[in-house]
């Protein structure tokens, strides 16, 4: 019996690739007098390959967006700044994100997440798409002092949600820090499909959000 979903944020429920890029238009634009000199598709695609799917954090990238492009009218400090402060303004969820958390909620399933990145930031992040208050447990990296794929994260929120590993499935986007760290904790996982792997070993495999409640509606039949 499936009591708990858990689920990562970046790449499953918030789509990241999109958010970013509709950040980074915006920044440019907000940011003209300064980046300005640079094309803007040149600005977003560099600032895109720095950030290496969020797996740089953006004192790196900027520093770097600085000095290739010699922009002298603002300095990285203030870019990040200006990313942290923004960014939240610009999330967008993946489809059918409401629907299912509504539909698990309404199954009495107990909901969790755990994600990586800084504690505050993140928060943001989630309450931008209003879904905080779908879930018992929040677990953000930097609050915790742990971070995926350190087993010890999945058993932390399992605790907390009073749940064991085997009433439990995690539903996540990355093969190594979701899928394979989740089933290392002892719970099912779910794969949230993304272009940049194939061939995950995931017990389910995801397009849409909206499959999930399914799943677990057969797993509870059996």
């Amino acid at each position: 019996m499936i009591k708990a979903v858990l689920f990562d944020f970046d790449g499953t429920l918030l789509n990241r690739d999109q958010s970013v890029m509709k950040f980074i238009d915006m920044q440019y634009d907000r940011l003209n007098k300064c980046v300005g000199h640079i094309p803007k598709e040149t600005f977003i695609t560099r600032f895109i390959e720095l950030d290496s799917r969020g797996y740089v954090w953006k004192d790196k990238v900027y520093q770097q967006l600085v000095n290739e492009f010699n922009i002298t009218g603002v300095n990285w400090e203030c870019l990040l700044q200006d990313y942290i402060n923004e960014f939240k303004n610009n999330c967008v969820p993946f489809p059918n994100l409401l629907i299912m958390l509504e539909e698990l909620k309404r199954n009495n399933i107990i909901l969790g997440m755990i994600t990586n990145g800084y504690g505050q930031f993140q928060m943001d992040n989630i309450k931008a798409l209003g879904i905080e208050d779908y879930f018992e447990t929040i677990l953000i990296s930097e609050c915790e002092g742990l971070k995926k794929p350190d087993i010890q994260i999945f058993k932390r929120a399992l605790n907390q949600l009073n749940v064991g590993s085997k009433q439990s499935i995690f539903v996540g986007d990355h093969p190594e820090n979701d899928v394979k760290a989740s089933k290392n904790a002892g719970m099912k996982s779910i794969w949230k499909k993304d272009v940049q792997w194939d061939n995950v070993d995931a017990d389910f495999i995801v397009d849409d959000l909206a499959e999930i409640p399914i799943i677990i509606k057969n797993l509870n039949i059996k």
